[in-house]
């Protein structure tokens, strides 16, 4: 058991591998290790990205969004 609601089962043994069934609620998020290090390197990713900003047209004039937004407009 992990805490009141979560349980961890053997499923199977063949060989050298290990099958394991987890109960819990569906709000808890249940990963493979390696699958949430890939979520976590993509968050990362995300975060740590530049926004791209669409072309804006001010009536005939156009102009880069981040360059409004900088002051350089």
């Amino acid at each position: 058991m992990i805490g009141d609601n979560v349980s961890i089962s053997v499923i199977e043994i063949r060989g050298d591998q290990v099958r394991i069934g987890v109960d819990a609620p569906r709000t808890v998020k249940v990963y493979r290790r390696e699958v949430y290090d890939a979520i976590l390197a993509e968050n990362k990713a995300a975060a740590e990205s530049k926004p791209v900003l669409p072309e804006v047209n001010f009536g005939g004039i156009r102009q880069e969004s981040a360059s409004l937004m900088a002051g350089n407009g």
